[in-house]
């Protein structure tokens, strides 16, 4: 029988971590809690906090709340957040990841000193820690998604480049290179490396991990951007490389011929998850 392994570099990264501790003490307080946003890209997990009393909100009805609690996940919310909080009398519990935070401040920073110049964000368009971001600019930021959308920038004028902190470090090191030849000289370049090592220093680790087996299922939500990253790197190393949501996504058919199975994840992935995926494997080989 095929062994099976999980990847012990998988998993939530601190700052996911610290939000959902936040809300579970939050809950066995008091039973219930508001969310804004899912707190993880991972349905299963929002769904296991959900049964806890975990109420996940969208902006427009956060607007409307009085005198409530809310808890702000890792991602990061834009100055408004805080002021329609402060405005209704919210009470927000911080969940905003401390990188997060210190590339707001680096960002707002930079906005205030300086004129003329472009300040563009390397990351996906709409995504939550994104719209945090730009947010610090009052909505002036330039957001690039590629290399392609990088061409497209106005090299008569000053940059000041950032990232996501979740995005890919080799496409943000071509993003620059780009830059540096095509800027004029006359004008400022400036580029912060604000990629969160977390992520990007499981991507050697996570490939090594991917290589080593015959067989991957890489478990990850769907709307995780850390995942897509994290799972193209397996499938470059290892072509039968196979993303699935949960246990309920494994295709039986897979498993004929492999003599190892490898189970990792993203920075969004709960390890119980995983630990159900693992336990699935075991019970449809053993019935096989």
């Amino acid at each position: 029988m095929a062994t099976i392994e999980i990847d012990n570099g998988s998993g939530f990264c601190f700052g996911v971590v610290t939000a959902i501790r936040k809300a579970e003490e939050e809950l066995s307080k008091s039973g219930q809690l508001y969310c804004l946003g899912d707190i993880v890209h991972n349905g299963r997990e929002v769904e296991r906090l959900k049964a806890m009393g975990l109420k996940t909100i969208d902006h427009e009805k956060f607007s409307t709340l009085t005198h409530a609690k809310v808890l702000l996940r890792a991602h990061g919310e834009p100055p408004e957040t805080y002021e329609t909080a402060r405005k209704n009398h919210i009470e927000i519990i911080d969940a905003t990841c401390p990188v997060v935070l210190r590339l707001q401040k680096k960002i707002r920073n930079e906005y205030d000193r300086r004129e003329n110049e472009q300040i563009v964000i390397y990351g996906k368009n709409g995504h939550a820690e994104v719209v945090g971001l730009v947010g610090q600019t009052k909505g002036n930021a330039i957001v690039i998604e590629s290399l392609e959308d990088a061409k497209k920038l106005d090299f008569t004028k000053g940059i000041c480049l950032y990232s996501q902190t979740t995005k890919s470090l080799d496409e943000f090191c071509k993003i620059i290179n780009y830059i540096k030849e095509h800027i004029s000289a006359e004008v400022p370049f400036q580029y912060h490396d604000t990629i969160c090592r977390q992520v990007a220093n499981r991507i050697p680790n996570i490939r090594a991990f991917a290589a080593s087996h015959d067989l991957i299922f890489f478990v990850s939500g769907k709307k995780s951007s850390n995942g897509k990253i994290l799972f193209n790197e397996c499938k470059q190393v290892n072509a039968n490389s196979h993303l699935i949501d949960n246990a309920s996504e494994i295709d039986p058919t897979l498993l004929g011929g492999v003599n190892s199975i490898g189970i990792c994840g993203a920075t969004s992935t709960p390890k119980w998850l995983m630990e159900e995926v693992s336990m699935k494997l075991h019970e449809i080989l053993q019935n096989t």
